[in-house]
């Protein structure tokens, strides 16, 4: 044998064993996050407010057009992390921001 050509993994979600190299080609598991025009978003892009949104906790309106800077990518499609000023653990949906 001369190795990775004939190995085997165990597919937990199929129960089957399959082979190595057909499980490294499906590992595609990133998740795209795209804003309201269809941009995506990446690690420490800077985005801009699209509607007026009111804040949940914090009792402030952030307006339209607001730069965003610095966000970061949370598992979910629709919802990214990021900082704002006076606003601790601002998550915000990506359909309301637009790509700067």
């Amino acid at each position: 044998m001369s190795g990775d050509e004939d190995a085997f993994v165990y597919d937990e979600a199929s129960g089957e064993w399959v082979q190595a190299s057909a499980v490294a080609v499906e590992g595609g598991d990133a998740v795209v996050v795209r804003d309201a025009v269809g941009n995506v978003l990446a690690d420490g892009d800077q985005v801009t407010l699209i509607k007026d949104l009111t804040v949940k906790g914090a009792g402030q309106t952030l307006k339209r057009g607001t730069l965003i800077k610095s966000i970061r990518l949370t598992g979910d499609a629709q919802e990214i992390d990021c900082r704002y000023d006076g606003i601790k653990g601002l998550v915000l949906r990506a359909e309301f921001v637009r790509k700067r």
